[in-house]
Parts: C-alpha cells; sequence; structure tokens
C-alpha cells in the first residue's frame, strides 16, 4: 500500500530490520551515512551490495534473495536508480512470499517506480517512494 501519512511512515519505521539494497562502503555518500545514521538509532542494518564483502561492519549479501532467511527484514530500503527499482520491488515481492518477512519497500529520495508500488500493493507490502528514511525518521522519531 502506498504509504504518505505520517501514521504511515511512524508504522513503517517500527520495523527493527532495515536491509540497504545499494549499501556503500564510501563514507559521504547517501548510501553510507543513512545506514549508518539508522543503525546508530538502533536499526539492525543489513547491506545488501555485490561489490563488498562488509559494510558498516556488517556481512554484506549479493542480493536479497542471498540475504539467510533467519534474518527477520521488516524493510527494504532501496539506494538504486528508478529503473532498477522495479526488479528490487520485484525480489522482496518474492522474498515476502518465500520467507514471509518483508513488510516494507523504501524508494529513496528521487527514487520512484509507481507500476512497481502498485505490485508491492498487491503483494501487501508497504511502499514509500521519493523520501529519505533519515529525514523521516528525524523529523517523526528522532
Amino acid at each position: 500500500m502506498p504509504v504518505t501519512d505520517d501514521d504511515g511512515l511512524e508504522a513503517v519505521l517500527d520495523h527493527d530490520t532495515v536491509a540497504v539494497v545499494g549499501c556503500s562502503t564510501t563514507a559521504g555518500k547517501a548510501a553510507h551515512d543513512i545506514p549508518a545514521y539508522l543503525k546508530r538509532h538502533g536499526y539492525r542494518v543489513v547491506p545488501v551490495n555485490p561489490f563488498a564483502d562488509e559494510v558498516l561492519g556488517e556481512p554484506a549479501y549479493d542480493s536479497l534473495a542471498d540475504v539467510p532467511e533467519s534474518i527477520d527484514i521488516g524493510i527494504v530500503d532501496v539506494f538504486r536508480p528508478s529503473e532498477e527499482a522495479g526488479d528490487i520491488v520485484d525480489a522482496a515481492i518474492e522474498r515476502r512470499e518465500d520467507v514471509g518477512d518483508v513488510a516494507a519497500v523504501w524508494l529513496q529520495l528521487g527514487i520512484t517506480d509507481d507500476d512497481a508500488g502498485e505490485r508491492a500493493a498487491d503483494a501487501g507490502i508497504n511502499f514509500v517512494q521519493d523520501k529519505c528514511m533519515k529525514v523521516e525518521h528525524a523529523r517523526l522519531l528522532g
């Protein structure tokens, strides 16, 4: 379901574990600094980056499908171009169907895909797009 109101955003932010697709090893990049912020604020961050073995002191996985089933993903946070968002949402839907753990997909500021949002909603996954998770967390919970 598309989430746009503060109550819905707070409900999404209530999940404990965030799989960060496109998590960067480079400090100063949003894809590094925002997950670092989330980790400092108590979230378990699961980096998804096929070019890194470790990010933020956590093991990195090549894809959502490679994240072990024992890790209960609440939010899939996406730092990839809009053109790639649909495939990532589809992987999140597949994981929800197989493992049952993905509750929300969050496309970071500047990333949108309305069609993927509809697919997520049809699968019962909350969907946020074009919003910064750090900004919304600080505004609503910080």
